[in-house]
């Protein structure tokens, strides 16, 4: 049998005629990592979607750039009968937040979200994670892999180094190196692509979850961009985080915790 597409996914939900969810992964994982998530929201009664990155489902050619992902996810919302909601994770949740800022989500969960522009805070363990590929300015043009040592670091740091290596082996996948660099330089760069309207009208309900311990987005990173995002008055901006978890709180054995989370915010709103 073959596996379902993209196309028969989004064919699917709309048939469904149940509320859409899209979740979005970030820098180094795979689309799998949505997997248990996929099937709670179904089992919740929602038509869940985990499309991989552009040049993970063949629309685009690596290396990818921050506007070619948000095209990409926000021609998928486009193509669903009803605005869905938006759930991502790292740099998926910087997506996120784009894509509602210009009207594409129902309800926006941003999980450990990559920053945007004036975002300010610019903690050492964030700089340290995206040394691999900060280190060299030609992996702005390919993409980088995490060793295991990198990835427990950068997600895994807050649950036990066997699990670690378990994570590192089922979900780290190679990542474009350009987003890193244009995330750095947002602050830098008036024309930045990492860029979010926090402030437009349409952006919809909005909660952003923090791990504790996150090495890669820590919680001033994203408590940041909570304080730009509650500046709209036009809606719902909430912010929770969550004790002891790093940012592989999407995958590791508390996930279900993260999820919840979620899914309880989701439902207030579709």
């Amino acid at each position: 049998m073959s596996t379902p597409t993209l196309d028969d996914a989004i064919v699917a939900a709309n048939a469904s005629q149940r509320p859409a969810v899209i979740f979005i992964h970030g820098l180094w994982l795979k689309p799998s990592s949505w997997d248990r998530w996929v099937e709670m929201f179904a089992a919740a009664g929602y038509a869940a979607l985990a499309p991989g990155w552009p040049a993970e489902v063949g629309g685009a050619a690596a290396p990818e750039t921050i506007g070619e992902v948000a095209a990409h996810f926000a021609a998928i919302a486009g193509r669903l009968d009803k605005r869905p909601a938006l759930i991502g994770h790292s740099f998926g949740g910087l997506i996120a937040q784009i894509l509602a800022g210009r009207g594409l989500s129902a309800a926006t969960v941003a999980i450990d979200p990559a920053p945007f522009r004036g975002v300010l805070p610019l903690p050492i363990s964030a700089l340290r994670s995206a040394w691999p590929v900060l280190q060299n300015p030609a992996n702005a043009g390919r993409n980088v892999s995490l060793t295991p040592g990198q990835f427990r670091y950068a997600f895994a740091n807050a649950v036990p180094e066997t699990e670690s290596d378990d994570l590192y082996e089922a979900y780290q996948a190679p990542a474009p190196g350009r987003p890193i660099f244009q995330a750095a330089a947002a602050n830098l760069n008036p024309w930045t692509e990492a860029r979010v309207d926090s402030a437009a009208a349409n952006r919809g309900p909005l909660l952003i979850i923090s791990g504790e311990q996150d090495h890669t987005v820590p919680p001033s990173v994203a408590r940041a961009a909570y304080e730009l995002q509650k500046r709209n008055p036009q809606t719902v901006t909430e912010f929770a985080q969550l004790p002891q978890r790093g940012h592989s709180l999407t995958i590791d054995n508390g996930w279900r915790e993260v999820a919840e989370t979620a899914l309880e915010f989701v439902r207030r709103f579709i």
